[in-house]
C-alpha cells in the first residue's frame, strides 16, 4: 500500500471514460495510486481498458468523469509532456526516415534530449542508424520507439503492449533495458502487458482492470504473502471459511484453489507460494467466470 505522503507517479480519483462512437464506458469509477520509482504492471483481459487508461495518462484522451494525474500533474499540459513518455502500440514512426533521422527528429521536438541513450538503446539491438525504419523488424521497430522514449529522460514511461510481437529473446533484452534504465535513472514504468512470465522478475506493483475497473492496485510482494494457492479433498473446503476465494477448480474430488489468506489456512490443505503469474491469472479467470463481474468470493 502506499503512503499518504508518498509521491505519486499515476494516480485517478473517480476516473470514467466514455467513447460515445461505440456508447458504452471504457472506465468507470477508477480510483488508485502508483507510486513512483516502480515498474507497475498494468494488466486486464481485453477491452478491460488499459490503452484506455495509458493514452489518458499519456495526454492523447481526456476523462469523462474524474481526475487522472501524472506526477502530480494534469497530462496533456507542457509541463507533463516534458516529463513523461508514452509509446503505443501502433508504435507510430515514419516508415521512410532512417534511424539516424528519427534520432534527430526526437532532438528537435523535444526540450530535453540525451542523444547518447537514445543511441545505445539502438545500438544494442544491432540497428544500423542508415536502416529505414519501414524495413525493421518489430522487434526492431520497438527498440527504435523505446529509444525515442527513453532519449527524452522521462521521469514517467508509459509502455502499451510494447513486447507483444516479440519473440523471447528480444523481450528479454528490452525487459532488461527497461530495469537498468529503472535503477539508474530512477523512471517509474508502467507497463502494460499479456505475457505475465516476464512481469514476474520486473514488475514490483501491480495494477489489474476487469470490465473498466480497478479491481487490484498494490505492492507485488505484498500480493505474494497474502495469496496462496491450495490444494485438498473438496470435503476440506469449509476449512477455508474467514479466507477469500479468488478462484476454485475441482478435478474429481480434488479442489485447487487460489486464497487471499486472512492468517493461517487451516485443514489438511497442501500450501503453496503462488508465482505473480498464477495470482494474475486467477484474478482474471475469475472475473471471466463471475456473470457480475465479481473477481473474489468469500469463502
Amino acid at each position: 500500500m502506499t503512503g499518504p505522503d508518498e509521491p505519486a507517479a499515476l494516480s485517478a480519483r473517480n476516473l470514467g471514460h466514455r467513447y460515445r462512437a461505440r456508447g458504452g464506458w471504457a472506465l468507470r469509477d477508477c480510483a488508485f495510486t502508483v507510486p513512483r520509482g516502480r515498474i507497475t504492471a498494468l494488466v486486464g483481459r481485453n477491452g478491460a481498458g488499459k490503452s484506455t487508461l495509458l493514452h489518458l495518462a499519456g495526454g492523447l484522451l481526456r476523462p469523462t468523469l474524474g481526475a487522472i494525474r501524472v506526477l502530480d500533474t494534469v497530462p496533456d499540459t507542457a509541463g507533463a509532456r516534458a516529463r513523461v513518455a508514452l509509446v503505443t502500440q501502433d508504435k507510430p514512426l515514419y516508415p521512410r526516415f532512417t534511424v539516424a533521422d528519427t534520432l534527430l527528429m526526437g532532438g528537435r521536438l523535444n526540450s530535453v534530449w540525451d542523444h547518447a541513450v537514445a543511441e545505445r538503446v539502438v545500438r544494442e539491438g544491432g540497428i544500423a542508424p542508415t536502416a529505414r525504419v519501414g524495413e525493421l523488424s518489430p522487434g526492431q521497430r520497438t527498440r527504435v520507439a523505446l529509444a525515442l522514449a527513453l532519449g527524452k529522460r522521462p521521469e514517467l514511461l508509459l509502455l502499451d503492449e510494447p513486447l507483444a510481437d516479440l519473440d523471447p529473446v528480444v523481450r528479454g533484452e528490452i525487459m532488461a533495458a527497461l530495469m537498468s534504465e529503472a535503477a539508474e535513472r530512477e523512471v517509474s514504468i508502467v507497463l502494460s502487458s499479456h505475457v505475465l512470465p516476464d512481469l514476474e522478475q520486473t514488475c514490483d506493483w501491480v495494477v489489474l482492470l476487469r470490465g473498466g475497473r480497478v479491481a487490484l492496485s498494490e505492492d507485488a510482494d505484498a500480493l505474494h504473502e497474502e495469496h496462496a494457492l491450495v490444494t485438498g479433498h473438496v470435503d476440506e473446503e469449509p476449512a477455508l471459511e474467514g479466507h477469500t476465494v479468488v478462484h476454485r477448480r475441482t478435478h474429481g474430488r480434488q479442489l485447487t484453489a487460489l486464497v487471499r489468506r486472512r492468517g493461517p489456512v487451516g485443514g489438511a490443505w497442501h500450501v503453496e507460494r503462488p508465482t505473480l503469474e498464477e495470482i494474475l491469472l486467477g484474478h482474471l479467470r475469475a472475473s471471466a467466470e463471475s456473470p457480475a463481474g465479481d473477481t473474489e468470493e468469500a469463502a
